[in-house]
C-alpha cells in the first residue's frame, strides 16, 4: 500500500496549483489524474490580478507573462448600434503589480507545474490514474486507484478532489450538487482571422450585447476565440458545420469561407456543492462550483480555493495548528462561489442575452453611469477583477 500525506485527484490548473504548493511546504503529495497527460483545455484562458499574485508565490507568474496577453482594457459592446462601454484594470495599479486580465490557456500552467512536480521530491504525479474508491476513518483516507495494469491502493491523511465537473471525490462522498444547467448549447469557434481589422478599436476582452445573438470574443495569443448561444435543438453536427461557421462569421463581419482551428460545443452549468468538506477531504475547482463562463472567474475562483485550503492544511501539518480552521474554508470558498462566482456570471448573461432592445438600452445606461462614476467604476474593477470577491470571503468567519 502506497503511504502519503495529501492525495490529489485532477491533474489540472486547480489540482497542479494545490500539489505544487503543499510540496514545496515540504508535505508528500500524491496526484492522480485519470488522462494520459494534462488536458489540452481551451476553455479557461483568464488570469485575473489576485490570481497572478498568488501564482507569483510558486515562481509561475512571469513564465505565463511569456506566453500571454495583457489586457488592461475590456469592452461590453452594443451588436445592433456598435456602442461601446469601456473598463480600465490599469485604474488598480496601486494595489497590485498586475492591473490587467492576462490571456493565456489554462493548460500552460497546468503542465508546467506538472513538468516541476515530476522533478519534486515530495511529489509523485500518475497519469493514467483514476479514483475508483474513498474511504474515511481511523484518523486517514483510504483510496485506491486503477491504472492500465492494476488496481493500487493508498493510505492518506488527507484528500484534495480536483477532478472536475463529475468528480469522483464529490459522488465517493456523497455530497449534492446544487444548481442547474442552461438549456442552450453554446459553440466556441477559434480562428486566426484578425478581427480587429474589422472592428474600431477592438479590445483583448469584448462582451457583446445583442436580443438575436450575443457573442463573446476573445483574443488569446494564438487566435480570436468566439463563443455564442444555440438553441437546443440544433444538432451538434449542424452547430459545427461549415454552413454555420459560415453563417456566424457572415454576421459577424461580412465574409464566409473564415479558417477555424477549433468548433467546440458545451453546456454550461450554474452549480455549487452542499459543502467543501467532509472530514479529511476537500472540493475545489469544478469539483466544488461550475459557472457559466462569462468574466473568467472559474479557473480563477478553482485556484482561489486552492490557496485557501493548501494555506491552511499546511499549517496544520506543519505547525500542529487547529483543525477547526478547514470548516472555515469551507464555508469562505463556498460563499465566495455562491454570492460572487454564481450572482456575477449569471447577471452577466441575462444583460447580454436581454431579448428586448429596450432592456438592452437600459443595461447599456446602467454600465454607463458606472463606467462614468469615478467611485462606482473603482468598486465595478474591484468585483470584476475579483478582489472584492476575495475581500468578502475573508470576512466569514
Amino acid at each position: 500500500m502506497i503511504r502519503t500525506q495529501v492525495v490529489i485527484a485532477g491533474a489540472g490548473p486547480v489540482g497542479t496549483v494545490a500539489a505544487y504548493y503543499l510540496a514545496q511546504q515540504g508535505i508528500d503529495v500524491l496526484v492522480l489524474e485519470a488522462g494520459p497527460d494534462c488536458a489540452h483545455d481551451l476553455r479557461a484562458s483568464t488570469f485575473h490580478p489576485p490570481t497572478l499574485e498568488m501564482l507569483d508565490e510558486l515562481g509561475i507568474t512571469d513564465f505565463l507573462l511569456e506566453r500571454g496577453l495583457k489586457a488592461p482594457v475590456y469592452h461590453y459592446r452594443d451588436r445592433r448600434t456598435g456602442q461601446v462601454v469601456d473598463f480600465d484594470l490599469g485604474e488598480l495599479a496601486d494595489i497590485t503589480r498586475y492591473p490587467y486580465r492576462l490571456q493565456c490557456e489554462q493548460y500552460h500552467l497546468a503542465r508546467a507545474l506538472a513538468e516541476r512536480l515530476e522533478a519534486h521530491p515530495k511529489a509523485d504525479l500518475r497519469f493514467n490514474s483514476r479514483l475508483v474508491y474513498l474511504s474515511q476513518g481511523d484518523g486517514g483516507v483510504d483510496l485506491a486507484f486503477e491504472t492500465p495494469y492494476a488496481i493500487e491502493k493508498v493510505r492518506a491523511d488527507w484528500v484534495i478532489g480536483a477532478d472536475g465537473a463529475n468528480s469522483a471525490v464529490r459522488k465517493w462522498l456523497g455530497i449534492g450538487f446544487e444548481g442547474f444547467t442552461y438549456p442552450e448549447k453554446f459553440l466556441c469557434l477559434s480562428t486566426a482571422e484578425p478581427l480587429e481589422d474589422y472592428f474600431p478599436n477592438l479590445a483583448h476582452v469584448n462582451y457583446v450585447a445583442d436580443p438575436e445573438e450575443w457573442l463573446v470574443l476573445l483574443r488569446v495569443p494564438s487566435v480570436w476565440r468566439i463563443l455564442l448561444p444555440a438553441g437546443p435543438n440544433s444538432s451538434d453536427a449542424q452547430l459545427v458545420s461549415d454552413e454555420n461557421r459560415d453563417r456566424v462569421f457572415q454576421r459577424l463581419i461580412g465574409k464566409t469561407g473564415v479558417p477555424t482551428y477549433h468548433r467546440t460545443i458545451y453546456r454550461m452549468h450554474q452549480r455549487v456543492a452542499e459543502s467543501f468538506r467532509q472530514g479529511r477531504a476537500f472540493l475545489v475547482g469544478d469539483s466544488a462550483h461550475l459557472n457559466n463562463p462569462l468574466g473568467g472567474f472559474g479557473m480563477n475562483s478553482g485556484i482561489h480555493d486552492a490557496f485557501n485550503l493548501c494555506r491552511r492544511l499546511t499549517a496544520i501539518i506543519k505547525q500542529g495548528e487547529d483543525e477547526a480552521s478547514l470548516d472555515q474554508f469551507s464555508r469562505q470558498r463556498r460563499g465566495a462561489a455562491r454570492s460572487f462566482v454564481q450572482a456575477q456570471t449569471i447577471q452577466t448573461m441575462e444583460m447580454m442575452k436581454e431579448g428586448h432592445a429596450s432592456a438592452q438600452e437600459k443595461r447599456r445606461d446602467e454600465m454607463l453611469a458606472i463606467r462614468n462614476d469615478p467611485a462606482q467604476r473603482r468598486q465595478f474593477l474591484l468585483r470584476q477583477a475579483m478582489f472584492q470577491s476575495l475581500a468578502d470571503a475573508a470576512a466569514i468567519a
